[in-house]
């Protein structure tokens, strides 16, 4: 009885040693595989890219109701709060032309030289609504179409008058750095120039450069 016993567990021994040393070999070559003794990148978040700082300048028209159209210039500051939302403060010029009175009239001038020159500022939040890619043969560039509207101040013929627009634009980045914008806005506001009150909107279309930091 002894010696039956003996061979069994003989033969059962025999049997789980290639299980043995197959289990052995598969753990030696996981661990060469994955080590868990790896050496983590250190990073550091000060120097990670943002750029979320916009600075640029932009020229277009600017149609000022009953002084035709005229050229605009401007410069804009803007700033990234999200993905999505950013907040831009815009400067800009005109001239105002003469008025179809003036013209037809001949001598009559309503304002002088001096009171044609507009200057205006303004604050307002625009949103990226549709984020996307342009393909031009085998280079692809980031583009987004956004909303902004926000409020202001329009100095013109000798008064500042509170100012408010809406528009949209188109951004397509050249690099990570440059941009080029297109943008189309009206300038809604009230004024006295010609003695009593007036609401008009004002339509203004420009293109641009913005660098970003």
């Amino acid at each position: 009885m002894e010696s039956w016993l003996q061979r069994a567990l003989l033969v059962l021994a025999l049997a789980l040693c290639p299980a043995l040393v197959n289990a052995q070999q598969d753990r030696t070559v996981l661990d060469d595989v994955i080590s868990p003794d790896l050496e983590r990148r250190q990073i550091d978040e000060d120097k990670l890219d943002s750029e979320n700082i916009e600075i640029g300048f932009y020229a277009g028209v600017l149609s000022f109701e009953d002084f035709g159209s005229n050229d605009v210039f401007g410069i804009r500051l803007g700033l990234a709060i999200t993905e999505d939302f950013f907040i831009e403060a815009t400067a800009g010029s005109s001239k105002l032309s003469e008025t179809s009175f003036e013209t037809l009239s001949g001598d009559v001038q309503l304002l002088s030289d001096e009171d044609r020159e507009l200057v205006y500022y303004n604050l307002g939040l625009g949103i990226n609504v549709f984020p996307g890619e342009i393909y031009l043969g085998r280079w692809a560039f980031h583009s987004n179409l956004y909303l902004i509207g926000g409020a202001g101040n329009t100095d013109v013929a000798g008064s500042e008058y509170f100012t408010y627009y809406f528009g949209g634009g188109w951004r397509l980045f050249l690099t990570d750095w440059l941009a080029l914008r297109m943008d189309f806005r009206n300038h809604v506001m009230e004024h006295e120039i010609f003695g009593e009150e007036k609401k008009i909107q004002n339509l203004e279309g420009h293109i641009g450069l913005s660098l970003f930091f």
